[in-house]
């Protein structure tokens, strides 16, 4: 059983934050030039395997094992891109992939991070929690280190995990001006602190509201998205306005590709955040699969060019379905897409699919059934898979995105529906179902 770890790390010192980023840098070139080397090769219709020796190249700044790990990770990527390929010539796949992208460029700046061997870093917690990691002898040469020493970085954070620690990764977050440390465990069955029950859920899957999710054990999670896409919209704005004062001929600048790459940066942030969110909650109560709606019809192009913006750009379905997976992989959780045709208008309360009505979030039925739209469309297609009703529905929990959490938004009483209240006879008349926590 896989979990992560994760860490931020700080520098001792001025030099040891130079070094550091002089580390990630020589990481993201080395990825760099071998992908460049890679995808050249693909275009030509070329084998991708049989490239330059940059593990070579790099050993003096990176030590030969962490060179290593950025090929092998590379290798990895590619891997995956011809395994998508495969999967849309034989008509498993909408949107064809794309080969594996670079990490920044030094013009505009690179995306900083490395790999480090499982078996070549020190981590400890405690009092003084520390990480150190190797560094190769052109960097200990430039910045005084003995042939033995390593580069020691502070740690904020208890690890959450103990089993055997796998290949660590160290990325630079520019958004918060933070480094930070993921490191893969694996963790004995028998040591789980919360072992999986036979729990289900459904996730609705929009871009208003980014993911509904209800289980079977009465629990819902509602992401709210229209802030994170209305700063989305305005970046698309800004790319769009400078786009058009381009001298003719050319297609892009220093800073319309930083914009797109802020962009893209900010909503994969997000995504990757409530991901982990997510799954935290639904491990903790014993959650084993996630269903999830398949939304091949819907991702067909639209002819409302802000809902092509949504579906297709700012949530990129088929990005956040591959980070689910993978991360639901670590906690022991199946993901399974099903078809969701018809829950966004069928009753979770009589099954009436005909005369319901949506305004907005609100869900309405002639049986008196009013609740949030995108909750009761997580309720039936959850209700649909499991095959038996679900039962009574503990008050939703709303999260909203504040550019580094997923923070749970304090209830507001105008927006509570008579059917969001617990329902079951343990609750005592007339106060209401607590938030739930994960």
């Amino acid at each position: 059983m896989r979990r992560t770890n994760t860490f931020a790390v700080r520098p001792l010192s001025d030099a040891d934050e130079r070094l550091l980023r002089d580390l990630l840098d020589a990481s993201a070139s080395l990825w760099n030039e071998l992908n460049y080397e890679r995808r050249q090769q693909f275009f030509d219709g070329e084998s991708v395997w049989d490239t330059a020796d940059y593990r070579k190249q790099y050993v003096g700044v990176l030590g030969s094992a962490t060179a290593q790990q950025v090929i092998r990770k590379n290798k990895s990527a590619w891997k995956s891109f011809f395994a998508a390929q495969d999967e849309w010539h034989n008509g498993k796949r909408d949107e064809r992939p794309s080969p594996p992208g670079y990490w920044g460029n030094e013009e505009d700046g690179r995306e900083l991070r490395t790999f480090i061997r499982h078996d070549l870093y020190t981590l400890e917690t405690g009092e003084r929690s520390r990480l150190e990691v190797p560094v190769g002898k052109a960097l200990k040469h430039e910045y005084g280190l003995g042939y033995h020493d390593r580069l020691r970085l502070e740690v904020a954070g208890d690890p959450k995990w103990d089993g055997e620690q796998g290949r660590l990764e160290i990325q630079y977050d520019e958004r918060d001006d933070t480094f930070r440390a993921f490191q893969p465990v694996t963790v004995p069955d028998s040591r789980q602190d919360s072992p999986l029950a036979s729990e289900e859920a459904a996730l609705d899957v929009g871009a208003n509201n980014l993911v509904a999710c209800t289980t079977t054990t009465g629990q819902q999670y509602l992401y709210e998205g229209r802030d994170l896409f209305d700063r989305f919209r305005e970046t698309t704005e800004e790319i769009a306005r400078l786009q058009s004062k381009l001298r003719e001929g050319r297609y892009s600048s220093q800073r319309i590709r930083r914009l797109y790459r802020k962009r893209t940066r900010r909503r994969d942030h997000a995504q990757d955040a409530l991901v982990r969110d997510l799954l935290e909650r639904l491990y903790a109560e014993g959650v084993a699969t996630v269903y999830v709606g398949d939304l091949t019809d819907v991702l067909s192009t639209h002819w409302c060019a802000e809902v092509n913006a949504k579906t297709h750009q700012f949530w990129a379905f088929r990005s956040f379905i591959d980070r689910l997976s993978d991360t639901a992989e670590e906690y022991g959780i199946t993901v399974e897409v099903r078809s969701e045709a018809d829950t966004t208008r069928t009753c979770p309360a009589c099954g009436e699919r005909e005369r319901t009505d949506r305004d907005g979030d609100v869900f309405r039925c002639p049986c008196g059934h009013e609740a949030h739209a995108d909750l009761c469309a997580s309720r039936t297609f959850l209700e649909r898979q499991a095959g038996e009703p679900v039962g009574s529905m503990a008050r939703p929990v709303r999260l909203k995105w504040d550019d580094h959490n997923w923070s749970e938004i304090p209830y507001s009483p105008e927006r509570v529906s008579p059917n969001e209240k617990r329902t079951n006879q343990s609750t005592r008349e007339g106060k209401l179902a607590s938030v739930g926590t994960a």
